[in-house]
């Protein structure tokens, strides 16, 4: 698989990693530009947790199930808080999304959930496919 086909991939897998190295998968949208790949996120979720404690990632291109489609590429992530990267993100989505992305952002915004979204910033590592998920046990 190329990094192109991730670029624009429908679904990407996310993979962050646990305190105790076990790899976990989450079928995410992403958003390329400028040399990253934008996500967001419930602000309480699992990855979002994770990353706290370690920006080592992967990214693959999945299904809406988060059934790999191509091999893993080695990342790291970030989360990013300033307005400026912010609105970024939310451009790349909206850019890539659409009028799915409009659907997420009022459904947010309704619910209140909107103000408490974050949003990760993805740079692959120099272009190396990773063995999978399910391999890294450390």
């Amino acid at each position: 698989m190329s990094i192109l086909e991730l670029q624009q991939a429908r679904y990407v897998s996310l993979v962050t990693f646990r305190r105790s190295g076990k790899a976990v998968p989450t079928p995410v949208w992403a958003a390329f530009h400028e040399g990253a790949f934008y996500i967001f996120s419930a602000g309480d979720a699992g990855k979002v947790k994770r990353l706290r404690n370690s920006n080592r990632a992967r990214l693959a291109k999945c299904d809406a199930r988060g059934g790999s489609l191509g091999e893993y590429f080695e990342a790291r992530a970030e989360l990013i808080a300033d307005k400026a990267d912010v609105t970024r993100a939310l451009q790349a989505l909206r850019g890539k999304y659409g009028w799915q992305m409009w659907l997420a952002d009022i459904g947010a915004r309704l619910t209140g959930r909107f103000a408490k979204r974050a949003y990760i910033r993805v740079v692959l590592d120099e272009p190396q496919i990773a063995e999978g998920p399910a391999h890294d046990q450390m």
